[in-house]
């Protein structure tokens, strides 16, 4: 069973990059799929991109293609998200959620197709 712990979060002007980590213990985190959610105050979960095990495929939500980047450090066991040109929007509470083994292209974005869950990291973008 893995553990998953957010890190990285933050207060930040529009305009500004963060970048985002998922930490894992408990197993190697290369075996399982990686997503990445968010939720804001009032809205529902919403998946904003995953990375695949076999391939490392990064797969991202329209809201943040071109501007968010998944990528894996095997060797710190970790996941990361690269946030840039953040925008108000942006503004929630960060999970990532993991799944072993890969999971079909229509789940990608369905919270409950992941098993396991940080408890997230907050990012608040404002001037």
């Amino acid at each position: 069973q893995v553990q998953l712990v957010e890190s990285g979060g933050g207060l930040v002007q529009p305009g500004s990059s963060l970048t985002l980590s998922c930490a894992a213990s408990g197993d190697t985190l290369r075996n399982y799929h990686i997503g990445w959610f968010r939720q804001a105050p009032g809205k529902e979960r919403e998946g904003i991109g995953c990375i695949t095990v076999k391939s490392n495929t990064t797969s991202y939500a329209d809201s943040v293609k071109g501007r968010f980047t998944i990528s894996r450090d095997n060797a710190k066991n970790t996941v990361y998200l690269r946030m840039n040109t953040l925008e108000p929007e942006d503004t929630a509470l960060y999970y990532c959620a993991a799944v072993f083994q890969d999971i079909d292209i229509p789940y990608y974005w369905n919270p409950k197709a992941y098993d396991y869950w940080g408890r997230g990291t907050q990012v608040t973008v404002s001037s």
